[in-house]
């Protein structure tokens, strides 16, 4: 099969300026909105440690929340495929970011942890797929820190 590649954009306006722009760290709000064609207006800010909104989402979430949907979906479509059943999954990951002295810092690991309903079939197939899963997932496989996943099968 020939490799085939996609494209994503997006764009990221920054709402923040309060009138003086970036006349001093405490001058401006880090409120950007993030718009995709077609969809609607993601709202963010930076982290609150870093004078961010912490009611808008931060770049840090979304790393994360990107990491938990992609596994996600390949394991769902990786359980479609081996006719097991799943009636519920929910996850609630968790990074860990380490900020340097200098202030640039860097995620350290994300875990993942899903709880996941499966109505019929193997559940220890079921189990493995989560591994499978990891190694299908494009944004695990794009990161440069450990992605682990500690999954918590529940048979209906």
């Amino acid at each position: 099969m020939a490799e085939r590649v996609h494209v994503y954009e997006t764009s990221t306006v920054w709402t923040g300026n309060r009138g003086q722009g970036t006349a001093s760290y405490t001058s401006y709000d880090r409120d950007h909105v993030v718009l995709g064609t077609g969809k609607p207006d993601l709202p963010m800010s930076a982290d609150p440690a870093f004078r961010g909104d912490p009611a808008r989402y931060n770049p840090e979430e979304l790393l994360v929340a990107a990491l938990s949907s992609c596994h996600m979906l390949w394991y769902l479509a990786l359980c479609a495929k081996a006719r097991i059943i799943v009636k519920a999954y929910e996850d609630r990951p968790m990074g860990r970011l380490v900020e340097g002295t200098q202030g640039a810092g860097h995620f350290e690991a994300v875990m993942l942890r899903p709880v996941v309903t499966i109505e019929s079939g193997d559940i220890e197939t079921a189990r493995r797929l989560h591994d499978d899963a990891h190694r299908a997932c494009f944004i695990s496989n794009s990161v440069n820190f450990p992605v682990t996943c500690e999954p918590t099968l529940v048979q209906a």
